[in-house]
């Protein structure tokens, strides 16, 4: 069963997309858009969530600029108008505003309490942004786009964090990389898995760079990770 909640905060409130498995009692994930919104790809994503058990909830983190954003990644136009909200995309309201969606998701009926993150590019940033500001049982990032901005957080991030980058990324620099490598390579919860001759976004579903081995190889992971840290 699949459908939408509505989320609450002090200023206003914004809409998320929610999958729902058979099960009750069933751990919580929250997964966190790329600058294309809550479309088809993120919503796919918890579709195959909810089949693996999940409840997943993938919050409107544009809606103080455009509620109800849904671009696809093959257009040029929606690159344009996705990049502009990236580019004027307040951060650390967006944190807040998902922070808002774990106690919700936490809280929905049937779920278990525990509740995880897992985000995409923009997504994939705020995840480690998260993981380092907010309580979460567990963080998953795939191609967290300037992560390496905000590594002077990086001790703070308690939670087991999973992340997933491309090694030829031409959104995430070699520099980057190594950066973001080197600034958490001493934190046990941490695990960094690169992917040989990948671009960004290798694992996306309609995405140009797709690379169907690599993303089963990452989903696999994934997969492992968060079950074993939220069942």
């Amino acid at each position: 069963m699949s459908n939408e909640m509505t989320i609450k905060v002090a200023d206003g409130e914004f809409q998320a997309y929610v999958a729902r498995p058979d099960t009750p009692g069933a751990p919580s994930v929250v997964v966190l858009q790329e600058l294309f919104g809550v479309n088809n790809d993120m919503r796919k994503w918890c579709d195959e969530l909810a089949a693996r058990g999940f409840i997943a909830v993938c919050p409107d983190l544009f809606w103080r600029q455009e509620p109800g954003v849904n671009l696809n990644s093959w257009s040029d136009a929606d690159w344009k108008k996705g990049l502009s909200l990236y580019a004027a995309f307040d951060r650390d309201l967006g944190v807040r505003d998902i922070a808002a969606t774990i106690r919700a998701a936490g809280t929905l009926g049937s779920a278990s309490g525990k509740v995880g993150v897992m985000g995409f590019c923009l997504g994939g940033l705020l995840t480690f942004l998260i993981a380092a500001r907010g309580k979460i049982d567990v963080a998953v990032a795939y191609h967290g786009a300037e992560t390496e901005k905000y590594l002077a957080e990086a001790d703070r991030v308690s939670a087991p964090l999973l992340m997933h980058l491309g090694d030829e990324d031409e959104f995430i620099s070699a520099e980057a990389q190594a950066r973001i490598k080197k600034a958490l390579s001493a934190k046990s919860n941490v695990t960094i898995h690169t992917y040989a001759g990948c671009k960004h976004a290798f694992a996306r579903h309609t995405g140009t760079h797709y690379n169907a081995a690599a993303a089963a190889t990452a989903n696999g992971r994934t997969w492992q990770f968060l079950a074993e840290h939220l069942r």
